[in-house]
């Protein structure tokens, strides 16, 4: 597990000061943003209580043509084509259509500021919104400091620290809860359980990542609590509990832009329901509210603009994600034969592909270029089109990886 590095004592000095952006959170969500403003030449700054890539608070697990897209293979550590899936009385194999991948979260982190540009970033820990911020402008107040932009982004997570009324904590959130430990040790399967035995409604996960395997349960009720299924999960695999990170997961999609604020990754909501894959849709909301920014800083649209582009882009995923929450809310009715009947048929390949695809036009990887252009430019030249508008729907493809270095 990471150790905390963030600045102490005299090192946390006063921090104040006007930007033209100012993005609140450094992870997959705020840094997906800062990318997209590599090449707009804008006062960006990055804020965030740790430092980047120091606290990791997932299973770190993505589709494959995502990170690749983002130029961020180096950090992926295991690979898989298939899942395990178990219940009571089944074990099946689903074939992928496309693989997915376990990353170093470090090493993701790093990879993706280092695709930031000239941005800058500062440990702090926001508080909410500050008082009286001149005309155009929105304060972020901070245990630093109190600073303004006109464009500000709230990645922070499902807190949603920069909403303007009270945060509604769990258990009345909309939140799904996990906990994960890391044993040291190696496996070969990507596998899931969906087994009453752990949890009526939830499902529990063992992702092999190099030198350690990631063993978790996930629970769609914040009131339950996850400790003892997690460690009988463990013992049940054949693991020695060791790292525990625990985190909330929203399921429910939240406005996505609030009085001036963008609202990105976790505190929008855009958290897949009945999965819960999130690192997927961070990158995706993420590079959308870059771009609609990008578009702001190059003169080419203004600020309120870019708030409801935004602001509809993420509300028109409105009905994939009810349709994943009805879903969800089944898993608590859905076990035995009925489970092993419907989890059966996805070992067909056929059924399997046209699920899994479905399944990944909902944040298709396609969406990941063009990269900003000072990327763009490192990469080779692709023959797909390059749009800046978000087409209607986008057909998923497999794209080259903007990280080759090939022109």
């Amino acid at each position: 597990m990471p150790v905390r590095a963030t600045k102490r004592g005299a090192e946390r000095t006063p921090l104040a000061g006007d930007w033209d952006v100012i993005v609140c959170g450094a992870s997959f969500a705020g840094l997906a943003v800062a990318r997209e403003l590599r090449a707009s030449r804008a006062r960006v700054l990055v804020l965030d209580r740790y430092e980047i890539g120091e606290r990791q608070t997932s299973a770190c697990a993505a589709p494959t043509d995502w990170l690749v897209n983002m130029g961020l293979g180096p950090s992926i550590q295991q690979d898989f084509r298939e899942m395990v899936v178990h219940t009571p009385g089944l074990e099946a194999r689903w074939p992928l259509p496309w693989s997915f991948s376990t990353f170093d979260y470090r090493e993701l982190c790093d990879l993706l500021w280092a695709q930031c540009g000239d941005a800058v970033f500062e440990t702090a820990k926001v508080h909410g919104r500050g008082e009286a911020p001149p005309p155009g402008r929105t304060s972020v107040a901070t245990d630093r400091g109190t600073l303004t932009a006109p464009i500000v982004v709230d990645a922070l997570g499902w807190r949603r620290t920069l909403a303007s009324g009270p945060p509604v904590q769990p258990p009345r959130a909309r939140l799904s809860r996990g906990l994960e430990v890391h044993p040291a040790g190696s496996g070969a399967d990507l596998e899931l359980w969906i087994d009453p035995r752990y949890l009526g409604a939830g499902y529990g996960w063992s992702f092999p990542a190099g030198d350690e395997v990631r063993v978790g349960i996930g629970a769609f009720d914040p009131r339950v609590h996850v400790k003892q299924p997690t460690l009988a999960l463990v013992d049940d695999v054949g693991r020695e509990p060791d790292g525990y990170q625990g985190n909330w997961i929203p399921h429910f999609l939240r406005p996505a832009t609030e009085d001036g604020v963008f609202f990105v990754g976790d505190s929008a909501g855009h958290c897949l329901p009945l999965t819960a894959e999130g690192i997927r849709t961070a990158l995706y909301f993420g590079v959308a509210c870059g771009r609609e920014l990008r578009a702001v800083l190059e003169g080419r649209q203004d600020p309120g603009t870019a708030l409801r582009r935004y602001g509809e882009f993420s509300d028109g995923h409105a009905w994939k994600y009810r349709w994943l929450f009805r879903a969800q809310q089944s898993v608590r009715h859905l076990h035995g034969r009925p489970a092993d009947a419907i989890l059966g048929r996805f070992a067909r390949p056929g059924v399997a592909h046209w699920g899994f695809g479905r399944y990944l036009d909902l944040a298709p990887p396609s969406f990941a270029l063009p990269a900003p252009p000072e990327i763009a430019s490192q990469s080779r030249s692709t023959s797909s089109s390059v749009v800046e508008a978000w087409p209607t729907e986008t057909r998923t493809k497999r794209v080259p990886a903007i990280s080759d270095g090939v022109t």
